[in-house]
C-alpha cells in the first residue's frame, strides 16, 4: 500500500470518531430536553371562586344552580370575586344587574345587594341620572340601539313652513334601556317606543328641554366611539348647499336676531326690540318673527303741529349734548 493511501485511511478514521461524537453529544442533549419536558412543574398556588354555572341577564336571581366553584390562580384574583357559593347566596337572594356567560367570575359590581331588586337605578353610575326619551321605528335607528350602545341625540325644530333647522344638542350618551329591556347582552334588534339614556343633571335639563321644543332623533355611535365632534347647526336654507360652511357661499351663518322697529307717537319715537330670523345665505332680508305692537291712534295735530312722519322716514334719537 502507498503513503497516499494510508493517509486517506487515517482521515477518514478520524472524521468517523468525530461524527461518532458530535452525535452522542446531540442525543445527550435531546434526552435531557425531554426529561426537562416531563419533570412536573412547579406548582401555582390556587383558591376557589364562584362562576355562572350557565349565562345569566339582567334581572336573574342567583341560586345555587346557576353557580358553581371552580379553582382559580391565587394571584389572578379579581377585585369582587366570591370565594364561596354559601358567602354568594347568604341569608337574602341576589339578582343579576350585568349579564355573565357560561364560566365567568360572579363579581359584586355585576349583582345586587343582598335582598336588593334589579332596578335601573342599581345601574346607573354616581352622579348620573336617567332620561327616558321617545323614539320610534326610525328615531330610534331601526331597533339598532341596543342597552350599552353609545349614542348622540338631534333635535329637529321647525318654526315654520320656510324655517326650520336641527343640530346636535348632546354627544355619547350611555343607552341604559330600551322600552323594559336593560339586559347589556341583547344582540337582536328591538322596535321599541322608549329608550332611557344616562346623562348628568345638566345634560337631563337640556334633553328634557329639547324634548319640549323639538322632535329627538338617535344616531348611533360606532362601538368604542368617545370622541366628541364640533358639529354646527343645519338651516333648511343650506340642505341643497352640498354641505358647505355658510361663509364658504358667501353668506352669513343662519340665526335669530334682534330688531329695531320704531314707532311714531304724537310725534316722539319709540323704539321696540323684536326678534328676527337671520337668513343663512344673506340675500334675504330678516323676517319678523312676531309683528310689532300696534302703535295708537294718534291724536289730533293742533295749530302749527306738524304731521307724524312714517316709520320709514323717523329721525333717529338725537345724541344728548354734553
Amino acid at each position: 500500500m502507498g503513503s497516499r493511501t494510508l493517509i486517506m485511511i487515517a482521515m477518514a478514521g478520524v472524521f468517523a470518531v468525530l461524527a461518532v461524537l458530535a452525535g452522542r453529544v446531540w442525543l445527550d442533549r435531546q434526552a435531557a430536553a425531554r426529561l426537562s419536558a416531563l419533570a412536573p412543574a412547579t406548582p401555582v398556588e390556587t383558591t376557589t371562586i364562584v362562576v355562572a354555572a350557565k349565562p345569566l341577564r339582567f334581572g336573574t336571581e342567583i341560586t345555587g344552580r346557576n353557580v358553581r366553584e371552580i379553582r382559580w390562580p391565587t394571584e389572578a384574583l379579581p377585585d369582587g370575586a366570591f370565594a364561596k357559593v354559601e358567602d354568594l347566596l347568604g341569608a337574602a337572594p341576589r339578582v343579576v344587574l350585568a349579564g355573565l356567560e357560561k364560566n365567568e367570575p360572579v363579581l359584586s359590581t355585576k349583582i345586587t345587594g343582598p335582598g336588593a331588586r334589579a332596578t335601573l337605578s342599581a345601574v346607573i353610575d354616581p352622579n348620573m341620572r336617567a332620561v327616558t326619551v321617545s323614539v320610534n321605528d326610525v328615531k330610534g335607528v331601526g331597533g339598532f340601539v341596543l342597552p350599552g350602545d353609545r349614542v348622540d341625540v338631534v333635535m329637529t325644530r321647525q318654526f315654520d313652513a320656510a324655517d326650520a333647522y336641527s343640530e346636535i344638542v348632546l354627544q355619547n350618551l350611555k343607552v341604559l334601556a330600551v322600552d323594559q329591556f336593560a339586559d347589556d347582552r341583547q344582540s337582536a334588534p328591538i322596535v321599541v317606543k322608549a329608550v332611557t339614556l344616562e346623562v348628568s343633571a345638566e345634560q337631563a335639563q337640556r334633553l328634557t328641554l329639547a324634548g319640549s321644543v323639538g322632535m329627538l332623533s338617535l344616531a348611533l355611535r360606532a362601538a368604542g366611539q368617545t370622541g366628541y365632534a364640533d358639529v354646527a347647526r343645519i338651516s333648511e336654507s343650506e340642505l341643497g348647499a352640498g354641505g358647505a360652511a355658510p361663509a364658504e357661499r358667501g353668506g352669513t351663518a343662519p340665526g335669530r336676531v334682534s330688531l329695531t322697529v320704531g314707532v311714531i307717537r304724537a310725534g316722539e319715537r319709540i323704539d321696540y326690540l323684536v326678534p328676527g330670523t337671520r337668513a343663512a345665505t344673506g340675500h334675504r332680508q330678516p323676517k319678523l318673527a312676531n309683528p310689532a305692537p300696534p302703535a295708537p291712534a294718534a291724536a289730533p295735530a293742533g295749530p302749527g303741529t306738524p304731521p307724524p312722519l312714517p316709520i320709514s322716514e323717523a329721525p333717529a334719537p338725537a345724541a344728548p349734548r354734553g
